[in-house]
């Protein structure tokens, strides 16, 4: 998939395109269902599937004290939405110069002459232009006077089963509520995948490796980090190191034991997302930028008496993480 930062960048004569615009926040199983259709419907045409979406996201610049907290990173975004098929997205700077655009003003410049748009897909409330002034009415008029086709795509719902929501649409807002509540695993039915936290690992207390459980701790993450508590999950890495030497192919998905909290038993005051690799004391991940995978949340953060309360609650958690991967239990020494 090709990656252009700006509208310059498009190679001449790329058309004829199908486009979608779109924020894409966490690429949910509503933004997958309609990006997939649109890549089948742009290779039957013979025509190259581009999405349009923007970096910060506009909430961050027009209202950042209300913008809600973002699912995923750029780097994350991008990945998983080359997954769909898509053949190019063009990440857009968005700043105040370019949101003064009038409706018209867009559709020309990036819609026709940056990517020869011949279909442009939208939901029915799409707003773009100053002030949000352009509606679908202006995107079909604009599309008859240039020559593209409007194709609107109505909310993506779950299924009809027992346990379906039949009042909500897999959406973004969806997943930050059942983040902030700490359900990751329902989290993950509407993202199709477990969320992701990613973050380069720094120096902590070390207190976890004096306790026998060295963890990895995040520094600033990116991506919504949930509710308080101890979650099974994995820590991803890349295939390098920062210096690199070559991260073996074994050490790359590895299960951990992930504590979000303050750490309230040593009387911690910054929160913190840390993860226990288990059955790993060998591993120097300090300075690498890796990937939390959220499968379960297994208990909330709790304040113990004493550090003996504390390793034992550690150990059931560590066995509790075995369940929730299906993992066996190791052999022992």
């Amino acid at each position: 998939m090709q990656v252009w930062t700006d509208v310059s960048q498009v190679p001449i004569g790329w058309g004829p395109s199908v486009v979608t615009l779109g924020n894409f926040d966490g690429v949910h199983r509503g933004h997958v269902a309609v990006l997939t259709r649109m890549v089948e419907d742009a290779r039957a045409a013979g025509a190259h599937a581009v999405a349009v979406t923007f970096t910060p996201h506009p909430a961050q610049v027009h209202r950042p004290e209300e913008a809600p907290p973002l699912l995923l990173g750029d780097a994350d975004r991008l990945d998983l939405l080359a997954a769909t098929g898509l053949d190019a997205v063009l990440l857009v700077t968005y700043t105040l110069d370019f949101a003064r655009q009038s409706p018209q003003e867009f559709a020309q410049r990036y819609l026709v002459d940056g990517l020869g748009a011949r279909t442009v897909v939208v939901g029915r409330d799409v707003r773009f232009g100053w002030q949000n002034s352009g509606d679908l009415s202006t995107m079909r008029t604009l599309g008859e006077r240039h020559g593209f086709v409007v194709e609107v795509i109505d909310d993506v719902r779950p299924g009809d089963g027992p346990d379906a929501p039949a009042h909500r649409r897999w959406s973004s807002t969806w997943v930050r509520e059942l983040l902030a509540a700490g359900d990751v695993r329902a989290a993950s039915d509407v993202l199709g995948r477990p969320h992701r936290v990613r973050g380069v690992v720094v120096h902590g207390d070390a207190r976890g490796r004096e306790l026998g459980y060295p963890t990895a701790n995040l520094g600033p993450s990116v991506g919504m980090v949930p509710a308080d508590g101890v979650y099974a999950g994995w820590l991803r890495r890349g295939a390098e190191r920062p210096d690199g030497t070559p991260v073996p192919a074994a050490d790359r998905l590895l299960p951990a034991a992930v504590s979000i909290g303050t750490n309230p038993t040593f009387g911690g005051r910054v929160r913190r997302v840390e993860a226990y690799v288990l059955d790993r004391t060998d591993l120097d991940l300090y300075d690498e930028e890796v990937v939390v995978e959220l499968v379960g949340r297994l208990r909330p953060t709790l304040r113990f008496d004493s550090v003996e309360g504390l390793l034992e609650q550690m150990a059931a958690d560590v066995d509790d993480v075995r369940r929730e991967l299906g993992l066996a239990s190791p052999d022992p020494v």
